[in-house]
């Protein structure tokens, strides 16, 4: 069914207003800043963009205009936005958790190592207390007497 001229500039027109509303960020429920949703928001069909068909230039463009934003840091697309943003604090997080059983591991060695030296610093005062008492190396000496100065017996 072939359309004709004006139904061709006015096919066109829907097509690039829609096509700003999307690259603005004005994305409908549901969908996405893609041809598809483009095709939907313009009343035309989606197989129009494609090959020889008459709006391909426009798909072109379309595309153009977006990998232009994406270069530029600029994500139409709030999905997209939000999609990229997550990921960043995923990574974020993965290296913080990496770091934390990093530390982890380290403080259960120094505890492990700790308690070692906690064990085996006992053992050696139970050693020394038992050498001690089996000595009886002790002499007591005897009581020291006590006398009185300027007494005169």
């Amino acid at each position: 069914m072939r359309i004709s001229a004006a139904q061709r500039t006015e096919n066109e027109n829907r097509i690039r207003a829609a096509m700003d509303r999307l690259l603005r960020g004005v994305i409908p429920p549901g969908g996405k800043c893609d041809i598809k949703t483009l095709a939907s928001e313009a009343a035309v069909d989606r197989t129009a963009f494609y090959g020889t068909r008459p709006y391909s230039h426009l798909r072109v463009e379309f595309e153009r205009r977006l990998n232009a934003m994406r270069e530029a840091g600029e994500i139409p697309d709030p999905r997209e936005a939000q999609i990229a943003r997550l990921k960043t604090e995923n990574a974020k997080l993965k290296e913080r958790l990496a770091a934390s059983e990093q530390t982890i591991d380290e403080l259960t060695d120094f505890r492990t190592q700790a308690l070692a030296w906690l064990a085996a610093q006992h053992e050696e005062i139970v050693h020394l207390r038992q050498t001690a008492a089996a000595a009886n190396r002790v002499t007591r000496l005897p009581a020291a007497r006590t006398t009185t100065i300027g007494s005169c017996s």
